[in-house]
This record gives structure tokens, C-alpha cells and sequence, in this order.
């Protein structure tokens, strides 16, 4: 069967990816920082799928041996998909007041640590001809108030995801830009706001899946574009 990690996978779009996968015959290697939802998400998946559940923060060095151990317990990987991230302060400062340090954990997390786990995971993903999916954001892109910790961050993610690319033919490497989802790390970013408009984490899976299944050119891709081009199916 094949074989995926997802990262961040308790709730939003980490959990619905899951979901996702589970349903398709995955088999599944899960983590989240929050032991009891991550245990509790994966109750929905055991039916489906073989799953592995290793909570943990994926800035520790010692956590991501855990992970990847249970990864290789399959004998195969095909897909890994680097979802878990950190948003940092809320609410956002502006750069001129930005902790140093709580930039370094959100970088720690957001980009040191999704570059970990693809440095640990390429061999066996070049054998199952699998590929790295590291979910980015709009900011990443353009220049927005208030977001520069976190759009440094997912920038960084990006160019490295590029590099990869040119480095590793072997492995279809991709950002995927999910829009404003309706999640908790989105409503942290807005305390204050009502954010019951923007759509569920669902929504943009077929889009995860449309890459995963048909493998474009690796590359940056929008989750409203690949919806567009296909139908809003995978």
C-alpha cells in the first residue's frame, strides 16, 4: 500500500488531507503537537487505513527520528506532506517589533524542520518515485502588514522548495497555497474577526490530491487553480 506522512494532522487541513488519503488506502504517519486530537482524528482513519500515530513537535531533531522510524516501518514512502506550521505572536506585530526569538521558532518550524524531514525521507522517496508536498500561503508572495514573521517564513519554505526541485529530479516537489481556510491557526491570526466566511479545510484537499495524483511539473501551485483546472475534482 502506499504510504504517507502528514504533518499537523490533528485538525484543519492537515486532518482533512488525512481523511483524504485514509479513504484512498493510504497507509498513514501522522503527528500534531496535541497528543489527544491527534489520537482522537486518527479513531476516523484506522478503519481505512494502517496508521501510525507519533505525537510531537516537529522542531525537535529527536521527535522527527521517531517519525521517520515509523515512515520506514512500512518498507515503502511515497508522499510527504509537511502541513504542520506555527503562526507565531498573536496578534501579529509589526517587523520593527518583532521578537527575534519568536521568529527563530517560527522559522525552526516552518522551514528548518520540513527541510529535516525531506533531507531524512528522499531516499525512500526516490525509490517509490514519491513526492513532497510543503503546504505555503499567500503571504508568502506578497508583502501584507503585520505578516512578516510568518511570510518570511513560508518564502523561505518556497525558494528552498525550488531549489529542491532543480536538486532532486528524482522527487516531484511542490508548494501548494491553500488560500484562507477556515482554521484555528487562521482564526489566531484574526482574534478578533468573524472567520465563518472563508471555506472549510476540505474544500481545497481535491487540490492536494489533484498534485499528488497527477504530478504536474514541480513547482508553486494555488489551490484555486488547480480546482479550476480540474473541475474542482481530483
Amino acid at each position: 500500500m502506499p504510504t504517507a506522512i502528514v504533518t499537523g494532522a490533528s485538525r484543519g487541513l492537515g486532518a482533512a488531507t488525512a481523511d483524504a488519503l485514509a479513504a484512498r488506502g493510504f497507509d498513514l504517519v501522522v503527528d500534531a503537537r496535541d497528543r489527544a486530537a491527534l489520537t482522537a482524528a486518527a479513531h476516523r482513519w484506522t478503519d481505512a487505513a494502517s496508521v501510525r500515530v507519533v505525537p510531537g513537535d516537529v522542531s525537535d531533531p529527536n521527535h522527527r527520528r521517531d517519525l521517520m522510524a515509523a515512515a520506514t516501518t512500512t518498507g515503502r514512502l511515497d508522499v510527504l506532506i509537511n502541513n504542520a506550521s506555527t503562526l507565531g505572536p498573536s496578534p501579529r506585530p509589526p517587523l520593527r517589533e518583532a521578537s527575534v526569538a519568536a521568529l527563530r521558532r517560527v522559522l525552526e518550524v516552518n522551514v528548518l524542520a520540513p527541510l529535516a524531514l525531506i533531507q531524512a525521507s528522499l531516499e525512500p522517496l526516490a525509490a517509490a518515485s514519491g513526492a513532497v508536498v510543503n503546504v505555503t500561503s499567500d503571504v508568502a508572495t506578497d508583502a501584507v502588514a503585520g505578516w512578516g514573521g510568518y511570510a518570511t517564513s513560508k518564502a523561505a519554505l518556497e525558494h528552498l522548495t525550488a531549489v529542491l526541485a532543480v536538486e532532486e529530479p528524482a522527487v516531484d516537489v511542490y508548494t501548494v497555497d491553500p488560500g484562507d481556510l477556515r482554521t484555528a491557526m487562521h482564526q489566531a491570526a484574526f482574534p478578533d474577526e468573524d472567520i465563518s466566511d472563508r471555506p472549510e479545510p476540505q474544500t481545497a484537499v481535491p487540490a492536494l490530491l489533484a498534485v499528488i495524483d497527477r504530478r504536474p511539473p514541480s513547482g508553486r501551485y494555488r489551490v484555486d487553480d488547480l480546482l479550476t483546472a480540474t473541475g474542482g475534482a481530483a
